[in-house]
This record gives C-alpha cells, structure tokens and sequence, in this order.
C-alpha cells in the first residue's frame, strides 16, 4: 500500500512516463540527494495547508538520484533506468531502457498483422518528449517525439508501450498518454523550470 501511495504521486507528478527521456548530462545523483527527494515527496502526500499556498521544488538530480538508489521497487518488470531531464517552460525529457519482446507477444497475440516492435525486439532504449500542462489540479502531457534505439515512432507506437507497462488490476489496458488526469494529494499546478519542477498545492 505505500509503494502504491508513493508511486501515485511520483507517477503523475514527472507523468509516468515516465518511461522515458535523454540521458542527463553532468548529474549529480546520490542517495543523499535520494532522501532528499522521498522526504520531498512524503511533505506533498501529507500537505495540510490552503490550495496555492505551498510550493515544493523537486530538482531533475533529486528524481534521477531517487530512481537509481530506491526508486527499482515501484518499476514494472521490463522497464529499467529511467532519467530525467526538466527542460525548462513545462518541457519534459526522458529516457528508460524497455523490454519490447514482451509488448510484442501481447500484440501478436491480439491478432496484428504487422508489428513495427518486432522488428526490433529485446531490451532498448526509449526516449520521449513533451510538454507537461497543469492548472486546476488537472494534468496532461503532451508527446512532441518518441524514439526507439533512436529511431523516431509515432505516439500510437510509444501508447503501446505505456499502456502495457502501466496496467493494473484497475485499468487493465494501461494508461492513455492523451487523457487529461487529476494530480493527488491536492497539487494544484507544476511549474516546470530549468532543472526542476515545483509542485503547487
């Protein structure tokens, strides 16, 4: 149940995505900065104050640092070293390692006479980016590109890939990179800055 708490808000926030983005140059990751980020983001979960009055700043070495020291437990198998960058003016980057052999049985199972994922197949890198849009307490992020082992995909191609390594019990089809959602623990906006994000509640 707290993994779950956890990954509610973790999720949403940088947008599952995560999955996803451009290798981080220059990044400082440690497990100090590791706690930093968990401490960071049990202050959002347990927020008691009024809606826009507190701002909590989570920095793009913060995320990197929480998901190489204690982030492995809420990754779906398949899915491996994610990274971040915040580009600046609500612009996201990301990049993870994704196995594709397993989203290509699923296809082939389906009945898809042809399957670009096969063609590539076993265990690659996947980068995508777009524009985070948050007001409201509602979000929804925007794909600009997608690539696979560098090679440019549509977003029907990368949904495949969310939608199969975000189910759950709840959604069995995963979830839908168009859909607007609504942030927890009343976030009200993110503001995308160079190099972090801060979260309004």
């Amino acid at each position: 149940m707290f993994l779950r708490q956890r990954r509610s808000v973790v999720v949403p926030i940088i947008t599952f995505v995560v999955l996803a983005l451009v290798r981080v140059h220059a990044a400082i990751l440690s497990p100090q900065s590791a706690d930093v980020f968990a401490e960071k983001i049990e202050l959002i979960r347990d927020q008691k104050v009024r809606p826009g009055t507190q701002r909590t700043p989570l920095t793009e070495d913060e995320f990197n640092s929480w998901f190489m020291y204690r982030g492995q437990k809420v990754l779906p198998a398949g899915v491996a070293k994610p990274q971040l960058t915040i580009v600046g003016e609500g612009q996201l980057a990301a990049q993870a390692v994704v196995d594709l052999d397993a989203v290509a049985r699923r296809r082939a199972r389906g009945g898809s006479s042809f399957d670009p994922l096969s063609l590539i197949g076993g265990t690659v890198p996947v980068t995508v980016s777009g524009l985070l849009h948050t007001r409201g307490g509602k979000a929804r992020f925007e794909v600009q590109s997608a690539a696979i082992s560098g090679i440019p995909v549509p977003v029907t191609v990368l949904q495949e890939l969310v939608g199969y390594y975000s189910r759950t019990p709840e959604r069995p089809e995963g979830v839908r990179l168009d859909e607007t959602f609504t942030l927890p623990s009343g976030i009200q906006q993110v503001e995308i800055g160079r190099g972090q994000a801060v979260v309004v509640q």
